[in-house]
């Protein structure tokens, strides 16, 4: 990295961090700390709310995962406008009415203590893990491309995210939010345009989507009806809809985003802006991940994204495979990069024979490139068999680091911490927040001072914090990482969404079914999980359905037993 890449990534992250200090200073009371003193206005809670959501894992993966699989992922997210219109009439409202700090404090008051407390402990054990891949995910990458040691770029971020987190609470992390997001969108947008740049002379933005298309990665909907595919129209509005909903609804981590607001029409505002622009941003940084798939068709691509494995393998007994491989992976290159040409050629002719002839041939060629990369990855295994051959994640910023002009290196980066940050510290926030007011003030400590919940929330924020550091310097990811932070979620959100539906919406049902209903849920979910192979999507679906239906079975079996 050059010294204005330095400067560029150093100066924004600590702009925004000192001026989110700035103006949250002087939280007096614990209801300033978690709740901002309800004085946020719409337009904040609408980009914190988007910011906690969006990680620095969805701009390093996503445009991985389009450069893999295509644009299907989008479909992950069809579910989520309609999920979060639903919060916004009928959770908002209620959660305003109820005056509630957390999510949770809702099920006391619907159900008993034992409920609100299951409900907040599987937040806490979601959301505490996916804390720390959501610190470690962004660094274990940065740490390998940059050849930055790991610990001190988890210590990093870490440390930065506490530090204004436990200073500023809520209103901290909402405004510090508001301008990562800011830095963020300009950053992917600059991107974008600068990837568009540097498609050669000949293949304009229109000829970069027709290759795109013809080679398989413009396929945005699939109406299949295979269980065992993770993305399709039918996972994503069933799916996507109830972890949707649950995660904007009952995931203390958005919740306290929006309960911070001025009014109920605040809160909406804010939420309503999400159902509108999320699927779009999300469109677009899959977008962002065909444009750099189409660059590499013109130049050629590494034949393995983890530079580190590669040098390893290249200085083993294995140099000679690998350098056959690699040579006959850069024929295969010239020999599509050829065709693509011709390719894009008769696209502009609109010459239908010559499209077709070309199109099967790229995609013979590609079809050999897979095969290639899978003879590389076996051999990496035979090297060593720990090291992950999943390399999607390492795409986008090995353009980055690669092609990109200086300052805008350091842009980029200042993207990827200013994600990581947001969202790290929407949910360390959160996790404080339940821990002090669902356990701390709850049960251990019924009778306190303001003062001393404000000090209390802000040590258990600073040990969330810690201990999603720990949790990041010891993590280890096998799966692409924005399908990791999912497959969490999913095996939690849907029996979490399914207590919450019961309490909203069922109300002859009482604490007991919906107790003993959920933890069975839980158990099953678990093990479906570890024995089936169908799409994680399902499992928000099969928890949430679960524990709707056991609550019934459970309290009629109550009922009868206290008849006889």
């Amino acid at each position: 990295m050059s010294v204005l890449d330095w400067i560029v990534l150093l100066g924004t992250l600590s702009l925004i961090v000192v001026y989110g200090l700035w103006k949250s200073r002087g939280s007096k009371n614990i209801s300033q700390y978690l709740k901002g003193d309800n004085s946020l206005k719409w337009g904040t809670i609408g980009l914190s709310v988007m910011a906690t959501q969006a990680s620095a894992i969805t701009f390093l993966s996503t445009p991985g995962q389009a450069y893999e699989s295509g644009m299907a992922f989008v479909q992950n997210y069809f579910g989520l406008p309609i999920a979060i219109i639903i919060v916004a009439a009928i959770f908002v409202p209620i959660y305003y009415k109820l005056n509630v700090y957390t999510a949770y404090e809702f099920l006391e008051q619907r159900f008993d203590l034992k409920t609100r407390l299951l409900g907040a402990f599987l937040f806490l054990i979601q959301r505490g893990l996916a804390a720390g891949i959501t610190i470690y995910a962004p660094a274990i990458i940065l740490s390998t491309m940059l050849h930055w040691d790991l610990t001190y770029t988890i210590l990093f971020t870490g440390i930065l995210v506490v530090l204004y987190t436990v200073s500023g609470g809520t209103k901290a992390v909402s405004i510090t939010q508001k301008y990562q997001m800011a830095v963020i969108m300009l950053g992917m947008f600059t991107a974008f345009f600068i990837i568009v740049s540097y498609l050669p002379d000949n293949v304009s933005f229109f000829n970069a989507l027709h290759v795109a298309g013809k080679m398989e990665k413009l396929d945005v909907v699939d109406f299949s009806f295979d269980p065992e595919k993770r993305y399709t129209i039918w996972t994503g509005l069933t799916g996507g809809f109830f972890l949707a909903l649950s995660y904007f609804g009952a995931d203390q981590s958005q919740v306290q985003r929006y309960v911070g607001a001025k009014s109920v029409a605040e809160s909406r505002l804010g939420l309503i802006f999400n159902a509108l622009f999320k699927v779009p941003m999300q469109f677009f940084i899959l977008l962002v991940g065909v444009m750099v798939f189409v660059f590499y068709q013109f130049e050629e691509p590494p034949v393995f994204f983890k530079a580190v494995e590669m040098e390893q393998l290249r200085a083993s007994e294995y140099r000679a495979d690998i350098q056959a491989l690699e040579e006959q992976y850069s024929a295969n290159f010239e020999e599509k990069k050829t065709n693509i040409v011709n390719l894009v050629d008769a696209l502009n002719k609109n010459d239908e024979q010559q499209i077709a002839t070309y199109t099967d041939q790229v995609n013979e060629s590609k079809q050999s490139e897979q095969k290639i990369r899978q003879e590389v990855k076996g051999l990496l295994k035979d090297y060593d068999e720990n090291i992950e051959t999943k390399d999607s994640d390492y795409v986008f910023l090995t353009f980055i680091t690669n092609y990109l002009p200086e300052g805008v290196v350091g842009l980029l980066l200042a993207v990827i911490f200013s994600a990581a940050m947001s969202s790290s510290s929407g949910e360390l926030n959160a996790l404080g927040s339940t821990a002090s007011v669902d356990f701390y003030k709850r049960v251990i400590k019924k009778e306190a001072s303001d003062k001393h919940y404000l000090i209390a929330s802000k040590l258990l924020t600073a040990f969330w914090g810690i201990l999603a550091v720990c949790f990041a310097l010891f993590a280890s990811l096998v799966e692409n990482l924005i399908e990791a932070v999912n497959i969490l979620g999913s095996i939690f959100y849907g029996v979490i969404l399914g207590m919450f539906l019961i309490a909203f919406f069922i109300k002859y049902i009482k604490g007991n079914a919906v107790f003993y209903a959920a933890i069975i849920s839980q158990i099953v979910v678990i093990i479906c999980f570890n024995v089936l192979s169908i799409s994680y999507l399902w499992y928000n679906v099969i928890g949430c359905a679960l524990v709707v239906v056991l609550s019934h079975l459970i309290h009629y079996a109550l009922n009868f037993a206290k008849a006889e």
